[in-house]
């Protein structure tokens, strides 16, 4: 690496304007000796899929902005970026925000995400290339911020980074934002049985139970990846995923399409869990699988059958994660439902910059304040865990 190389920034509209292969040396080095990602998200597949499905870009409200910086021609760093019409599909709050911006007479949209859409995932979100990290990625935040200033954009928003990033993302004056979510972390169990060994008596027995419920149902449950599945399983998940999606955010944020990608070059990444009765899928819940972690992501169901939910998308997750020993399975946002089937509180990060100075020093005090609740609560709901406490003394 030479220091004194003068470093350039682009911004491209599109990911076809990179080479998936310059992208995936910044976003996944790690999968160079062709082993999975660490992150599959921040992948030049995935987020391609994205595009190419039209589940982002023009009329969704996420127009690709991605930040590719080059020193000498040569790209060392990348980042996934979006100037968003609205705050949906982001699993970091800031409507509140919002909405005080614009009573006070400003335009908070469009701003800058740099995020994975729909994806509330712990991932690098300044991509780097292997010996770049200091430089690529405080050419990345003076990027975005850039860009920002640039076009009279509100703010900028780093959402679901890192816990490095964030310690070195405040170091350069941007604003850091704790929040948490439930994981399930792998003690070197060896199999299902062994983990409900490190549970309290009364808390093994309910899910016992509720795993005795939920295959009860009247029919079969089965885990497919990679060449298992087919597209008439997208066909029959694509169903379920517009009910949920329905429900929860009033129209789907992903198209029919992204699925059809999936099957074309995510296969092997993807874990799908259906619970099928007289051959038919009634049910479902849709995995991504990382190097060391699985990342649950999407249910839907046709058909309620009690604790079936519980099953596909938490106990599944827990056998699949033991059986190819991932260190850990993340559940997705929010949901205190699932302390209590063995996913613990842990925190995330987001980093922001606000350009308006005074409105800057007042989301910073609140997000002092909000950073001790959120601790708080991380702590107590620990303590409120199913594991027997020696088990959680000797995780802390």
């Amino acid at each position: 690496m030479d220091g004194s190389a003068q470093i350039e920034i682009e911004v491209l509209t599109s990911l076809a304007q990179i080479e998936p292969a310059e992208w995936d040396a910044c976003a996944c080095p790690e999968a160079a000796d062709g082993g999975p990602p660490n992150d599959l998200f921040t992948t030049y597949r995935f987020l391609s899929a994205l595009e190419t499905s039209r589940s982002v870009g023009t009329g969704t409200g996420w127009q690709p902005r991605h930040l590719v910086a080059r020193s000498g021609g040569d790209v060392i760093a990348v980042a996934p970026l979006y100037a968003k019409g609205h705050s949906q599909g982001e699993y970091i709050f800031d409507h509140n925000w919002a909405h005080a911006y614009e009573r006070a007479g400003g335009r908070y949209y469009p701003k800058l995400q740099m995020a994975v859409p729909f994806t509330p995932a712990t991932g690098r979100r300044f991509l780097t290339r292997p010996g770049w990290e200091e430089m690529g990625r405080a050419a990345l935040v003076q990027g975005a911020v850039r860009l920002a200033e640039d076009n009279g954009l509100s703010s900028v928003h780093v959402t679901f980074c890192t816990a490095t990033e964030a310690r070195e993302g405040e170091a350069m004056g941007l604003m850091h934002r704790h929040s948490q979510q439930f994981h399930w972390v792998n003690g070197d169990y060896s199999d299902f049985e062994d983990f409900l060994a490190a549970l309290s008596s009364r808390k093994r027995k309910n899910i016992r139970k509720e795993r005795e419920r939920a295959q009860a149902f009247g029919g079969e449950i089965v885990a497919l990846t990679g060449d298992a599945l087919r597209p008439e399983h997208w066909d029959a998940f694509w169903v379920f995923y517009q009910d949920t999606g329905a429900r929860k955010w009033g129209m789907p944020y992903l198209t029919r399409a992204f699925f059809d990608r999936v099957q074309e070059s995510l296969r092997d990444d993807a874990l799908l869990v259906l619970a099928i009765r007289d051959g038919r899928p009634v049910a479902g819940a849709l995995n991504f699988i990382g190097r060391d972690a699985l990342f649950g992501r999407y249910w839907g169901c046709r058909e309620d059958h009690p604790c079936l939910h519980f099953e596909l998308c938490y106990y599944r997750a827990i056998d699949f994660a033991i059986e190819r020993g991932l260190s850990r399975v993340e559940a997705g946002a929010q949901g205190e439902h699932k302390l209590a089937r063995g996913y613990l509180p842990v925190a995330t990060h987001s980093l922001h910059w606000v350009r308006d100075e005074g409105f800057a020093d007042a989301i910073a005090q609140y997000l002092q304040a909000e950073r001790a609740a959120v601790d708080q609560e991380i702590e107590v709901l620990t303590s409120w865990g199913p594991f027997r406490k020696a088990n959680v003394e000797e995780r802390e």
